[in-house]
């Protein structure tokens, strides 16, 4: 999932779930023990059942591209099984918090859907530490899925030490996209920017030359967070990152603070309206006007350029890595689960199955405007922008989670996180936002 459709500062996920939870908290602390406990997943499978229920399947993919990508998914599945039949469950709007109250909720009173969509790593915990997903190593990740998903998206799928989802796509986040005539009329050249530092320089650069260094928005707190993670994990790398995620967030108090610092100086040369854009798309059109050098987004970001007629890739637009992350691929990732009290085990064996196949994420990948997890995924029909990202990603030696998607630090942890950034992008205070981050893992 992206941010794509949250137009406003939508609700933290923790928020979301304290008022899922609110009528079901009792419920819920019980509800694994005594006469109401799952049956264990193997005891409710059948080889060949007589009969399959119906596969209900909740997602918040309702427009454009990711209903196209979420249609595409359930055609391939209903020709491999044309004796299921799907129930879609949508709960558009709200970046999917949406559906994550509709979810949290049915879950407590034992009435799940049979499969959802979800973000995985750290975003599970929520559910993992109650037993409420089912292990899905036995029966879904086979030797030979899992030899096609590199190290990342097979973290995120077992969080905690079980295999509980199936991740379906990749966006990348530590894209930087730049207009080449503005580039080069301010005499940068984005591929030999070595560090964000430097590219700090470049910013003034094309400031002088009577552009906007970097397009952004700061209404909403999420892509300035996405982007500080870019620019601790260019700055410093993969494994201050990982301190810093891990919750040792004093041992790289520096490094941090440093990253805060830079973060500020780059807001000097954002758009002088970006406090008042809630939408990233609304600053991406910078680039697409040729008003601003470089803007920094999730690859969904390209979709944006690939539309307008008047832009060709490599020629009027083009990206880099974040500088000082040209080894990385920065992960957000879709999956799904398989919740106990399930409806339909048989049916959602086979979804989960067949998500994790290459002909479903060959289908579902291209409109989305993501790539496959899956390594061995022709990139035939794929843009040449996403076929370029397969191949940075199969280059990749570090595939680090992301925060602001909720794949990297659990729930609470994020929410607390935002609220950090919330109050940055407000005051551009380092030292108030590093006691805040701090206090965020306490």
């Amino acid at each position: 999932m992206d941010r794509k459709n949250s137009s406003v500062s939508t609700p933290s996920r923790r928020t979301v779930l304290q008022v899922a939870g609110a009528t079901g908290a009792a419920a819920l602390a019980g509800c694994l023990g005594g006469d109401d406990e799952a049956e264990p997943l193997g005891e409710l499978l059948e080889e060949e059942p007589d009969e399959f229920e119906p596969l209900e399947i909740a997602h918040w993919w309702t427009a454009g591209g990711e209903e196209e990508a979420f249609d595409a998914l359930v055609e391939g599945f209903e020709e491999a099984y044309p004796e299921i039949e799907v129930d879609s469950s949508p709960s558009p709007g709200g970046a999917g918090s949406a559906l994550e109250a509709d979810v949290r909720n049915r879950v407590v009173d034992q009435n799940p859907p049979s499969t959802f969509q979800v973000w995985p790593g750290q975003a599970l915990t929520d559910y993992t530490d109650e037993d409420l997903l089912y292990d899905i190593g036995d029966h879904v990740w086979d030797d030979e899925m899992e030899d096609a998903y590199m190290d990342g998206p097979i973290d995120a799928a077992r969080p905690n030490g079980d295999f509980v989802a199936v991740p379906i796509n990749i966006h990348r986040l530590n894209n930087l996209f730049y207009n080449v005539d503005v580039v080069e009329e301010a005499g940068v050249d984005p591929a030999e920017i070595d560090s964000p530092s430097e590219l700090l320089d470049a910013m003034a650069d094309v400031d002088d030359a009577g552009y906007v260094g970097m397009a952004q928005q700061t209404q909403s707190e999420w892509s300035t967070l996405q982007l500080w993670a870019q620019v601790l994990l260019g700055e410093y790398g993969a494994d201050t990152y990982e301190t810093f995620i891990e919750g040792d967030v004093e041992a790289v108090e520096s490094e941090v603070r440093d990253s805060l610092e830079i973060v500020v100086d780059y807001s000097e040369y954002f758009n002088e309206d970006a406090s008042s854009m809630a939408d990233w798309d609304d600053a991406s059109a910078y680039i697409n006007r040729g008003e601003a050098a470089f803007f920094h987004q999730g690859d969904w970001a390209a979709g944006e350029y690939e539309a307008d007629d008047d832009l060709e890739y490599g020629e009027d637009w083009d990206h880099v890595a974040f500088p000082g992350t040209e080894d990385m691929y920065a992960l957000n990732m879709d999956s799904f689960v398989f919740p106990v009290y399930n409806p339909s085990p048989n049916a959602t064996l086979r979804f989960l199955q067949y998500a994790g196949s290459v002909d479903a994420q060959e289908r579902f990948n291209p409109p989305k405007g993501s790539i496959p997890p899956r390594t061995d995924v022709s990139d035939e029909a794929f843009t040449p922008f996403l076929s370029d990202q397969m191949a940075d990603f199969e280059r990749s030696s570090e595939q680090p989670p992301s925060i602001a998607h909720g794949l990297a630090v659990r729930p609470a942890i994020q929410s607390d996180v935002e609220g950090a950034f919330a109050n940055f992008i407000d005051n551009w205070d380092v030292d108030e936002t590093y006691d805040e981050l701090v206090a965020a893992f306490e």
